[in-house]
């Protein structure tokens, strides 16, 4: 019998795995039955040292099928991983250019669901901007999932950085994604683990 597969969620900023997503997508899972293991780490504020646990949350799969999901800059990290390993990966919402939409964030902030206060600084937006991958040499290898009434990313940014991948635009909805577990299904199956 096959090891299960590793699907990683990466959560957004000021976020983390116990986001309302990731609540829905582990229940999704649980009812859907889907031999699946899913792995939501928590990042953390530094973006390289986000990037080191998602590479380690990778390396710690082994020889098994391994997929990414990311929200917002989740969406991003999962980009940037997805690109340096060649594995697929789900974007939903993502940050397209984080080092210069988290400018105005600059200082004290507090997680949304932890309370922790971390200081978002200059050095974290260095460490983003040298990560980017630049243009997609393999575009067909991310999903991007859009809501146009996104209030925090302009989805016409994403549809134009991932153009040429698969894209599920959807009218209206929200930056956190409404109606979330309606696109699981041709999500996991994106990513290869839908059951076959």
């Amino acid at each position: 019998m096959p090891e299960q597969p590793r699907l990683i969620y990466l959560h957004g900023f000021r976020s983390s795995p116990q986001s309302q997503k990731v609540t829905e997508l582990r229940g999704w899972l649980a009812d859907s039955g889907l031999p699946v293991e899913l792995v939501a780490p928590e990042l953390g504020f530094s973006p390289d040292e986000a990037v080191a646990h998602v590479e380690q949350a990778v390396e710690d799969a082994g020889k098994r099928p391994c997929g990414l999901m990311g929200s917002s800059l989740g969406g991003y990290y999962a980009t940037v991983v997805a690109a340096r390993r060649g594995l697929r990966a789900v974007l939903i919402n993502p940050a397209v250019a984080p080092y210069n939409l988290l400018r105005p964030y600059l200082g004290m902030q507090e997680n949304l669901y932890t309370g922790e206060r971390f200081e978002v600084t200059e050095a974290h937006m260095h460490q983003l901007r040298a990560m980017d991958p630049g243009p997609l040499v393999n575009p067909e290898r991310f999903m991007v999932l859009l809501q146009t009434a996104d209030e925090t990313l302009d989805f016409r940014e994403a549809a134009a950085r991932y153009a040429g991948a698969p894209t599920w635009l959807q009218p209206g909805g929200d930056h956190r994604f409404q109606d979330f577990p309606r696109v699981l299904p041709a999500a996991l199956a994106f990513l290869g683990m839908a059951a076959r």
